[in-house]
């Protein structure tokens, strides 16, 4: 990535820390995994915004006026035998763009004195442990100086209200990441679907490992660092588990396979689920039940576009999981009402726990408020039908073209007094990553397809070649 879009960023920030702001950007510490081994490092996703550095041990500074200080590791022949490669100071004002770059030994001597005279610090608040102690011990030095006529901060601020807010609309650099993201990791779900019918079909046995290999080989196999995410392979019932991990668990013919997994390319995240039948073919309650979250998703995904509210694509998700509960005898007339009422007193909970969708950027959970700024102030209480509690509600955020969120409705359908027998122990979950445009939104993650006929014909595809 271009040095100037990291450089650009910063300015932006800049022009909105507030005259005498600075700011204080930290990337993420190494994490030791057990003994001396440390899990594989992953940089701070608001440091790589601003600065597109991937080394540990690093800090930005930043002032209102837009002169950015990197503070990061310094040239260690020796280290870098053993650890690899660093940047150092001094080739990292050209590489980064930077104003200026230091030893980030010197953290503790340097920040005092660029704190000298600021009226405010922007730092990210809740982010990174003890942080906001270093700050304070920074001040204090600096208040120490006060005989000599230096000014200490008087006001402290959390900048991820700042960085949040950017990095909710992707650029077209962002978008173009995350599109060859999405489509390494639609190839990723289609290794793993035809390797379940292939195998099944040799006669061979097929646990969740085997699967989640398949996605991890084709992550790595085209460029990707690392998942996104803890990859969720859940055979039968498992599927039904939420954030089940992929295990030991046998991979069934006649039963289905709920993948959740998703590679993060360059700092970006994809995030696709698709249900699938593991030897190739839907029974009769699978391809019911699949049908009808299908069609929740599709109506959510004509829900999402520029000028809709967040909720919309969950709001009209849940109208029609509601009347398709119904339809299938899940849920009985006689003792819910009809499909309003099981909105309205939220009787799909026991199958539909989870919401629609999420923010994806460069955490696949990633930052931005779900609530509109320009009416925080609006607030209505509600009762919940099911906890009792009373809820604030704010009006939901308002979607913007460059926006990108995932579309993921699902059923879960355990055994339950009432529940009919042929659909327990079935879980569907289907997930695609959708960018907002003016007119609706660009659905990236469709290069695994969907719809039950091409995923059967898919897989018998794969069977007949092998």
């Amino acid at each position: 990535m271009s040095s100037s879009i990291h450089a650009d960023r910063r300015a932006r920030l800049a022009a909105q820390l507030g005259a005498g702001g600075i700011a204080i950007v930290p990337t993420a510490p190494e994490r030791p995994r057990n003994r001396d081994s440390d899990h594989l490092y992953r940089h701070d996703s608001y440091f790589y915004y601003l600065t597109g550095f991937t080394e540990p041990g690093a800090c930005l500074v930043l002032d209102a006026e837009g002169r950015s200080t990197l503070l990061c590791q310094p040239k260690d022949l020796e280290r870098e035998i053993w650890d690899g490669y660093r940047l150092g100071p001094e080739a990292a004002v050209a590489a980064l763009d930077m104003n200026a770059a230091l030893p980030i030994g010197q953290l503790d001597a340097e920040l005092p004195r660029l704190l000298e005279n600021r009226r405010r610090v922007w730092f990210p608040f809740a982010t990174h442990d003890g942080l906001a102690a270093r700050v304070e011990g920074w001040l204090s030095t600096v208040r120490a100086r006060a005989r000599f006529g230096v000014q200490c901060p008087a006001e402290q601020a959390d900048l991820c209200l700042l960085l949040d807010e950017m990095r909710l609309i992707k650029d077209a650099h962002e978008q173009d990441v995350m599109r060859r993201a999405a489509a390494i990791s639609a190839g990723a779900h289609i290794r793993a679907m035809q390797t379940s019918a292939r195998m099944l079909r040799a006669g061979q046995q097929v646990r969740e490992y085997h699967l989640e290999a398949e996605l991890l080989h084709e992550f790595r196999r085209h460029g990707s660092q690392a998942p996104a995410y803890g990859s969720i392979v859940a055979a039968g019932a498992n599927a039904c588990v939420l954030h089940y991990r992929a295990d030991a668990a046998p991979v069934r013919a006649g039963e289905l396979v709920l993948i959740d997994a998703g590679c993060e390319l360059d700092g970006y995240a994809s995030d696709i689920t698709r249900t699938f039948p593991a030897d190739g073919r839907f029974t009769g309650p699978q391809r019911a039940l699949y049908e009808l979250v299908l069609d929740s998703q599709k109506a959510a995904i004509a829900a999402t576009r520029a000028g809709a509210r967040f909720n919309d694509p969950h709001d009209a998700t849940v109208a029609v999981l509601a009347q398709g509960l119904l339809d299938l005898k899940l849920l009985a007339a006689d003792k819910v009402g009809n499909a309003q009422d099981v909105i309205d007193n939220r009787a799909y909970f026991p199958f539909y726990m989870h919401r629609t969708g999420h923010w994806l950027g460069m955490d696949v959970h990633d930052v931005g408020s779900y609530v509109e700024p320009s009416e925080v102030g609006q607030t209505s209480e509600r009762r919940d039908p099911l906890s009792g509690e009373t809820i604030t509600n704010r009006p939901s955020r308002i979607l913007r073209p460059g926006m990108v969120l995932t579309i993921e409705p699902g059923l879960y359908v355990r055994p339950a007094p009432g529940v009919p027998e042929a659909f327990h122990h079935i879980g569907i979950r289907i997930e695609d990553d959708a960018i907002v445009t003016a007119d609706g939104c660009e659905l990236i993650t469709r290069g695994v397809p969907v719809e039950p006929d091409e995923i059967e014909a898919l897989m018998r595809a794969e069977a007949s070649a092998a």
